[in-house]
């Protein structure tokens, strides 16, 4: 049940994933290409050679799943994008910039269901999916009839049921909601964590204007975000009006989640 549950989370997922890919190129085109899910779970067969891309999620939804168009298809599509014959890597180049261009459409329509998540897409080659969990999409607008595949492994499907779980407790269960109403405004105290160093007193002492002290982070890391020492998020630093901020890009588990016990 848990697993039957999971696909249709992942069936879900890729209907809002097909609907932002159709509405960006429709604009993209100036024309609809409407995408949308296709009935069943079989893949058709192959329609010439595939191109992979691979989307990374992160977030309380966090894993790796995959879109799978074909040469032909993409071919056509660029064609169109372009106004002339493409050549080269501009195909594959084509659609990567249009699917990077949905992530923030789909943050917004996943947001409500699995909090914020962000996005990352790349293209992919050599890939094999056996066993793999694979819904098909129809795009009624190709001429070439080829469908659009998205591929979900065992650890992705796993995803969909830790985040569906983990989003039970955003609500503050068992909270009496008049009760916390009266706490609603209470200013807390949060900070932000760019890295840390456990040193021994003598070199606490030695220390003076000038010192250098070498956290254990990377520049490119991501900052941490505590509220009274627990981490509740991850981002990145900003400048805003002059003073220091925090872009967040990564929310572990529900910030509600701290509060209940």
């Amino acid at each position: 049940m848990e697993n039957q549950n999971n696909k249709q989370a992942a069936r879900a997922f890729a209907g809002v994933f097909a609907k932002t890919v159709g509405e960006a190129l429709g604009a993209a085109l100036r024309t609809p290409w409407p995408l949308e899910l296709a009935p069943g779970n079989e893949p058709p067969t192959q329609q010439g050679k595939p191109v992979h891309f691979r989307i990374k999620v992160a977030g309380r939804l966090s894993g790796e799943c995959f879109v799978e168009f074909y040469e032909p298809q993409i071919t056509d599509l660029a064609a169109k994008l372009l106004g002339r014959a493409p050549v080269n890597d501009e195909p594959t180049e084509a659609i990567e910039k249009i699917l990077a261009s949905t992530t923030t459409a789909l943050q917004a329509a996943l947001t409500e269901q699995y909090g914020q998540l962000t996005f990352r897409i790349e293209r992919v080659e050599g890939l094999a999916f056996g066993g793999m969990f694979v819904v098909p999409l129809a795009a009624s607008a190709d001429p070439s009839g080829a469908p659009v595949l998205l591929y979900f492994d065992g650890q992705m499907l796993a995803a969909f049921g830790s985040a569906t779980a983990a989003g039970n407790t955003d609500g503050l269960a068992g909270i009496d909601p008049n009760n916390l109403k009266l706490v609603m405004d209470v200013e807390l105290n949060v900070s932000l964590r760019f890295g840390q160093r456990q040193l021994p007193l003598r070199e606490v002492l030695e220390l003076a204007s000038g010192s250098v002290i070498e956290l254990d982070r990377m520049v490119d890391e991501p900052v941490e975000l505590l509220l009274d020492g627990k981490l509740i998020a991850r981002g990145e630093a900003v400048i805003v009006d002059g003073n220091y901020g925090l872009r967040i890009t990564e929310i572990p588990q529900p910030v509600a989640s701290h509060f209940v016990h």
